[in-house]
């Protein structure tokens, strides 16, 4: 019997496989698909998931050290100032999204998952102790049993499915995107900026561009310009037709009310055109039956608008990871892995939510403009800067906290020891970490029980966040002190912190 099978190895699925394999559960990885796929789903990485990376040491084989957060990002197709903001919480990682599956895949195998191409599940049924799944492979049908499985495999997932999870939600058909590589003449880019200049319109790069029949948006990545266009239409087009150049061209004449001299893109590629009609925004009834588990796209589909699938879709994954690890070595205390779902849906009803206010403020018309130009009044007040910044990072997310402290439930802040040592190079183990910085280190004292599961470190930040941290693996703060010496009721509430994640002490 398995472990753990995960249906789909894209980015999520693939994440999952890492995190359980770094806790000691070697999981086996399902995926349809012969190949990866050459198609581009995403161009980068938004928010937290950024230092996630990083903590992984994952963000140094894509783009070495991590930079610092974006001066300025985009918001229903209007500029956010991040200069404006007191905490800028908003760290973007532009990389194509095959590229950061590949360097997952290559991950996952390092850590020994295997990973079965051509294999796609076909049937699914559990009991109390198992499921079983029925699997159709290049040589034909087999079935496994495993104590668990997970299903990433995307917005049409076989496992939710197959498991009867309800999917509800809105599909909208009214409008169409376009996208495409192409070259763009030398004379309509702006050396200033680096956007384009066409009739009248100034485009700055990466922006969705709005006007009042669609949006456009030029993004010059370094492999080459990437033009997209959304418009608004109740025909139903001839979706069937394989999209042309032509059509990316027409697409931004109408938009635009002119024309863009698009060239075929230059390189070998993979070069993108695609057309989508239509936008689903869906949310799964439920991340956990019994032994089924959803992550990513599988459990939540919205708007593309911001970025926000990457940073939703594997910051599930680690928060699932460390907790089904836990269940299957026998330590996790009751409730554990029921509280993926308790912490990860709201996240996911506030990514839904914030790209419908996005897609509301993009559409056409006159009592849209109107409502742009108060949300550009709201924009300029840095409170708002904040809140939207935070909104779209992550950084507003706090899980149940068991104490007053600020930290407590948040995302445990970036620092340095006084050793040099950051705190993303503790957390490449995915461990959970006391970070203890008290006055005589005694802390670790407390933690007697859990040495199997817990780490301390002690040493001394430059800027000391608190004076102790509890860390969890997905990287929030599960205990934290200001106290130079915690007193006993603070020692209580650490071990007591210590056994609600972490499970009874070894002694007990």
């Amino acid at each position: 019997m398995e472990d753990v099978v995960i249906a789909g190895a894209g980015p999520n699925g693939l994440m999952l496989a890492c995190e359980l394999a770094l806790a000691g559960i070697r999981p086996l990885v399902l995926e349809r698909l012969p190949e990866p796929t050459e198609e581009n789903r995403a161009n980068g990485l938004v928010g937290q998931v950024v230092r996630l990376l990083d903590r992984r040491g994952l963000h140094e084989r894509l783009a070495g050290p991590i930079a610092p957060p974006v001066p300025a990002f985009v918001f229903g197709a209007m500029r956010l100032d991040l200069t404006l903001a007191e905490r800028n919480s908003l760290n973007v990682l532009g990389v194509p999204q095959r590229r950061l599956t590949a360097m997952l895949t290559e991950r996952a195998t390092e850590l020994g998952v295997e990973i079965r191409r051509g294999h796609e599940l076909t049937g699914l049924t559990q009991d109390a102790d198992a499921v079983t799944i029925d699997v159709a492979g290049p040589d034909g049908g087999y079935r496994l049993t495993t104590r668990y499985h997970v299903g990433a495999d995307g917005g049409r997932s076989g496992t939710r499915k197959l498991a009867g999870i309800g999917f509800p939600g809105v599909t909208e058909d009214h409008t169409t995107s376009f996208s495409g590589h192409a070259t763009v003449p030398a004379e309509l880019t702006d050396p200033a900026t680096g956007g384009l200049r066409v009739a009248g319109h100034t485009i700055p790069p990466f922006i969705h561009y709005r006007t009042q029949t669609g949006l456009f948006v030029y993004a010059p990545f370094p492999t080459g310009p990437l033009i997209s266009t959304m418009e608004w239409a109740d025909d139903e087009g001839d979706d069937e037709r394989p999209m042309t150049l032509d059509d990316l061209r027409a697409s931004a004449r109408r938009v635009l009310g002119a024309d863009v001299p698009l060239g075929p893109p230059e390189g070998d590629g993979p070069h993108l055109l695609r057309r989508l009609r239509g936008r689903n925004t869906r949310l799964a009834e439920k991340f956990r039956d019994g032994r089924v588990l959803l992550v990513g796209d599988a459990a939540h589909v919205h708007s593309a608008i911001g970025g926000p699938g990457l940073n939703l879709g594997l910051q599930d994954a680690a928060g699932l990871g460390w907790k089904l690890a836990a269940e299957l070595h026998g330590w996790a205390p009751p409730g554990l892995l029921d509280t993926y779902e308790s912490e990860r849906r709201p996240v996911a009803e506030r990514v839904v939510m914030h790209t419908q206010a996005q897609s509301a403020l993009i559409a056409p018309g006159g009592d849209v403009t109107a409502l742009r130009e108060l949300f550009g009044e709201l924009l300029r007040q840095p409170s708002t800067v904040q809140h939207i910044a935070d909104l779209m990072s992550g950084a507003d997310i706090r899980y149940d906290a068991a104490t007053d402290h600020p930290l407590d439930g948040r995302w445990a802040p970036d620092l340095v020891l006084d050793t040099g040592v950051r705190l993303a190079e503790l957390t490449r183990t995915a461990r959970p970490l006391l970070l203890d910085f008290t006055a005589d280190a005694s802390l670790g004292g407390e933690v007697t029980g859990w040495t199997d599961r817990v780490d301390v470190v002690a040493g001394k930040p430059a800027e000391p966040p608190a004076t102790a941290l509890l860390v969890r693996p997905d990287g929030y703060v599960a205990w934290a002190s200001s106290s130079a010496d915690p007193d006993d009721g603070e020692r209580k509430a650490l071990r007591l912190a210590l056994e609600r994640w972490f499970g009874s002490p070894l002694d007990a």
